[in-house]
């Protein structure tokens, strides 16, 4: 049957102390559950559950037990007050120790990040760096230093400084670092971010202090920042500050502002220089292959005409070679035929006419090579150029010279051997 089932004769709850009916709790106290208990349930029995100052009270019995106190309650303390003989004055003190001990052990972990690295001191010195991870180090003893190894840190700094040509110019400079060794990083120096502002400035007024300003204005700034990075990484590996640099930038470099437009005036100036240079350079470039260019078809003209004349002067050669052995084989026929060669030749280049006539006829003079060439050039303006020239000349002139060439071709029959050739 059930506990709580009605009709129940001796039923009891499961949750409650069975002996605990109106008699004594085995200390001298009453129990809770006798009539007008702090339940509020009436009657000796309690079928409810445990009560919560009931449990407390209950805790702070087993406490005292513990600590060696005796238990309180409203009849006379059994066993001749030997509750107070056992009584142990080290519990408590131990009680609190063992607390303090596990507060201890609790405050000594701490978790790592993943970008940090923890270093740890111990009372002051260095003991190890710590990965990323759950860590634990005795609190109070050690001391562990944080370091977020992969964040990019910054500076930035604007200055007016001394160029070598003793000009002043303001340059505009940024630095981008890591840091690259914890320990260094927090022993080696008490302020990076101040040590590495020093160093930069350090750095760059040595680099400008040793440059001209045209440069810095212009073609040398890469240079320039390239320079002021290897001094100051240097630097920083003298310091021992655990610093990696990762770039050195130049945002801008100027002359100081009340002489900024005349430095202006010269930047464009030389802009304009160069420019016409580079002009200069691109029609040099343009005229001097072609130059090269005559030049050398001259120089293959030159040779061309040496081969042509050499090659001609051995033709000429050679065939004098060959007329030789001609001319020593049969010299009365050579001689004839170079006779006639050469007057062929020389006649065949010069304007004169000769005329075969008789003795009687008078010899009569005409400009033919005149004439020839006046007919020719009224040829080549009109068609009617040859009987201009005609009418042009004397009737009596040309009867005569019709004359002379009738008794030319008549007597030529008979005296075909009147010239006389000379030379033989």
């Amino acid at each position: 049957m059930a506990w709580n089932e009605p009709g129940g004769g001796n039923q009891h709850d499961p949750w409650s102390s069975g002996g605990r009916r109106g008699g004594n709790d085995g200390d001298g106290n009453r129990g809770n559950n006798s009539g007008g208990g702090n339940n509020g349930n009436k009657g000796g029995d309690n079928q409810g559950p445990p009560d919560l100052d009931e449990a407390l009270k209950k805790f702070q019995d087993k406490l005292n037990g513990m600590l060696g106190g005796g238990k309180k309650g409203g009849g006379k303390k059994t066993g001749g007050g030997g509750s107070d003989k056992n009584r142990n004055p080290f519990a408590l003190p131990g009680l609190l120790i063992v607390i303090a001990l596990a507060v201890w052990a609790a405050m000594g972990f701490y978790l790592v990040d993943q970008s940090e690295r923890g270093v740890v001191l111990r009372f002051g010195e260095y003991q190890d760096v710590v990965n990323p991870g759950l860590q634990w180090n005795p609190p109070l003893i050690d001391d562990v230093r944080m370091v977020n190894v992969t964040r990019v840190r910054s500076l930035s700094q604007t200055q007016s400084m001394l160029t070598r040509d003793e000009n002043i110019v303001e340059v505009e400079i940024s630095a981008q670092y890591q840091v690259a060794n914890p320990r260094d990083f927090v022993l080696n120096v008490r302020d990076p971010a101040i040590s590495i502002e020093n160093a930069l400035d350090s750095a760059l007024r040595h680099v400008v202090g040793g440059t001209d300003m045209i440069d810095i204005l212009t073609s040398g700034r890469e240079i320039l920042g390239s320079s002021v990075a290897s001094r100051l990484q240097s630097y920083l590996d003298n310091y021992g500050a655990g610093i990696r640099l990762q770039t050195i930038n130049i945002e801008s470099t100027s002359a100081p502002a009340p002489v900024i437009d005349a430095f202006d005036d010269v930047i464009r100036a030389r802009e304009d220089r160069q420019r016409t240079i580079n002009q200069g350079i691109a029609y040099a470039n343009a005229i001097i292959p072609e130059a090269q260019g005559q030049a050398q078809r001259i120089v293959e003209q030159g040779q061309g005409y040496r081969e042509s004349v050499v090659a001609e002067a051995q033709g000429q050669a050679n065939r004098f070679n060959s007329l030789l052995t001609e001319y020593s084989n049969a010299p009365e026929i050579m001689r004839e035929r170079m006779y006639l060669d050469t007057m062929e030749e020389v006649f065949g280049k010069t304007p004169k006419v000769l005329l075969d006539v008789s003795e009687n006829a008078p010899l009569m003079y005409l400009p033919l090579d005149q004439m020839s060439g006046r007919s020719g050039a009224q040829g080549r303006t009109s068609t009617g150029g040859s009987a201009n020239s005609d009418e042009q000349l004397d009737p009596s002139v040309l009867e005569r010279l019709r004359n002379t060439q009738g008794s030319s071709s008549s007597s030529s029959n008979t005296n075909s051997s009147s010239i006389r050739r000379e030379g033989r």
